[in-house]
């Protein structure tokens, strides 16, 4: 457990390298997503405007290696990576699963090198057990996409899913509302972005008007702007959990 001090360094230290992204961050640096889906309730909600830091997962080669902090994507991080199905649309989910994991659910708990996990940020809102996503790798395959089709087929060892070299297994907190590795695969260590670090809005609008601003959500912003703000969600940082 981290004493007083060392919580309270950690603090001050992560919103000193917010505050110098927030003032000298470019799109190199950070980039600005907005969460269009409920599948990460309710860690991030529809509607939060997210900063994603591009720095935590850059390859680290040469010198650069020595000056700045890069990382691999660990358990329990929330990541941000461009959809393996349509690169041209990133999503957000936590990572679940990395190269050498063994994965599997059983009536929805998830266990992790045979181990059942606790996860306090995970949400159930569906009553009964989906014989694909809640007892997985499923017996019956012929559910999800293509992609997800073909992991299945390749990297089912006894009844586990083992996560190849490479690549990265991601899912939902909202875990009975979201489309993720379950359906269409591995995340390849290539498309992920970065990871959020702060909630800089909230708005409560539905999916429907961060896919597509129509005019009525733009009169929707003019008339309710103070009033559907998620005030109490500004500034939020984001912070994944850890997993093992």
């Amino acid at each position: 457990m981290k004493n007083f001090a060392e919580s309270t360094r950690d603090f001050v230290t992560e919103w000193a390298l917010n505050i110098l992204i927030l003032l000298f961050g470019t799109t190199t640096l950070v980039q600005a997503f907005i969460v269009p889906t409920p599948s990460m309730d309710p860690t991030v909600l529809v509607g939060d405007h997210l900063l994603v830091d591009k720095l935590s997962y850059s390859p680290s080669d040469g010198f650069s290696k020595h000056l700045l902090p890069y990382t691999e994507p660990k358990r329990g991080d929330v990541i941000v990576f461009r959809y393996p199905v349509d690169i041209s649309q990133n999503y957000v989910k936590r990572c679940m699963g990395v190269p050498g994991d063994h994965i599997k659910l059983i009536d929805k708990a998830l266990y992790l090198n045979g181990t059942k996990l606790v996860e306090p940020y995970v949400q159930h809102v569906r009553p009964y057990i989906d014989a694909y996503a809640d007892n997985f790798p499923p017996s019956d395959t012929s559910g999800g996409y293509e992609r997800g089709r073909e992991m299945l087929a390749n990297h089912v060892v006894n009844g586990e899913l083992v996560v190849p070299d490479g690549q990265y297994f991601a899912m939902g907190d909202n875990r009975d509302n979201s489309a993720d590795s379950r359906y269409w695969g591995f995340v390849p260590r290539e498309n992920i972005i970065g990871k959020p670090l702060v909630i800089f809005w909230s708005y409560d609008a539905p999916t429907a008007d961060w896919v597509d601003y129509n005019t009525n959500h733009f009169i929707d912003l003019a008339k309710n702007f103070f009033v559907k703000t998620r005030w109490d969600r500004t500034l939020k940082l984001v912070r994944g959990i850890p997993v093992q």
